[in-house]
């Protein structure tokens, strides 16, 4: 294709709006995989990638009712409700992972009009591959804490990722302020990973069930710095709820667990407010600073909210979703810091 020609014009369009559809989708079931595992949903159905071994619940209901009265009623981990969460989980990330092999597909079809290399798609590809052998390990390997928050983490690598790619077809250009932009590379970079860092503690807090570990505010069990148990709290080779040695993991460790995320919040929301300073100052990237101010916030107050009201199920999930967008808007921020960029002045997305 010629690069000016109407064809190359219309296999951008429809490639941007495709990367950009797989961003906001990945988003999705990283909330929704969160209030699967928040709702005790995540053995509904305790194969993969199926449900007892059938494509929906409803052609498995004699199995899961079988299920149900095994372990007493429908208040232990397999029901009918469970299993059309877990399942409606699996085919928003399937359908995200057929989004994903299509956008590697045509960024190597497409290379000439795209002008821009395909081995970003390509290793998006690698990583929904390892994200779904987590996936299938998560279940089959009964919920262990390091395989779930590997699951996490897996989602969140690939949300970053596409918010990277979507950003290379987005209209950017390079001005006066351009070395200004540049100079907050930097910090933004320490901001991400500190993000990052608080993700995984987020995601063992999460996997360990111990949210509620420390009920109070502001304080942890009445205490600055309550008994806690890190050795235990922090191995990571071991079942759900139990020591190495096989004994019940005890409120101690969990209690370590909750207070390490807890106190790591105050550095995310100094670090991140500090960046926030920053960009505020900037009049190329105040509108940056601004979102991200007003993420943090939300988000700081979302995980008060939960200690507050004992981890309401919405509430917990829209925490999950709060990191997962500040993770998307840090890594916006990268990208602009890295190439010394602004959004072009009434720029818009082609429609799909």
């Amino acid at each position: 294709m010629d690069k000016d020609s109407p064809g190359t014009s219309r296999a951008q369009g429809a490639y941007r709006a495709l990367v950009f559809a797989a961003a906001c989708l990945t988003l999705l079931v990283v909330v929704v995989g969160a209030y699967v595992r928040l709702s005790d949903a995540g053995l509904g159905c305790p194969d993969w990638p199926g449900c007892y071994g059938k494509l929906t619940p409803a052609h498995a209901e004699g199995q899961i009712g079988r299920a149900v009265q095994e372990q007493g009623g429908t208040h232990g981990p397999v029901s009918m409700p469970k299993a059309w969460k877990e399942m409606g989980h699996r085919y928003l990330a399937g359908t995200l992972g057929l989004m994903i092999f299509a956008i590697a597909v045509l960024g190597w079809m497409w290379r000439a009009a795209l002008r821009q290399s395909p081995w970003l798609p390509t290793a998006i590809v690698l990583v929904v591959g390892v994200q779904a052998t987590l996936g299938m390990w998560t279940v089959t390997m009964l919920l262990k804490p390091a395989i779930v928050t590997g699951h996490l983490a897996g989602g969140m690598a690939t949300l970053a990722l596409l918010v990277w790619l979507a950003l290379k077809q987005w209209p950017f250009t390079a001005g006066a302020g351009a070395p200004r932009v540049k100079a907050q590379l930097g910090f933004a970079r320490v901001a991400l990973f500190v993000l990052c860092a608080q993700v995984l503690l987020g995601g063992w807090v999460s996997t360990n069930y111990a949210a509620l570990a420390c009920p109070d505010l502001p304080l942890c069990r009445g205490a600055v710095v309550p008994p806690m148990d890190f050795a235990n709290a922090f191995h990571v080779v071991r079942e759900l709820g139990m020591t190495p040695d096989g004994s019940l993991l005890s409120a101690e460790a969990l209690t370590a667990i909750h207070w390490t995320h807890r106190m790591f919040a105050l550095l995310v929301v100094a670090t991140l407010g500090c960046l926030a300073m920053r960009l505020l100052r900037d009049p190329d990237l105040r509108p940056l600073g601004g979102l991200l101010a007003g993420v943090l916030g939300m988000q700081f107050a979302l995980g008060l909210a939960n200690v507050a009201f004992s981890l309401p199920l919405p509430l917990a999930a829209a925490h999950n979703a709060g990191a997962a967008l500040l993770l998307a808007l840090l890594v916006v921020i990268n990208y602009v810091s890295f190439h010394g960029l602004a959004p072009r002045s009434g720029a818009q997305i082609p429609p799909p």
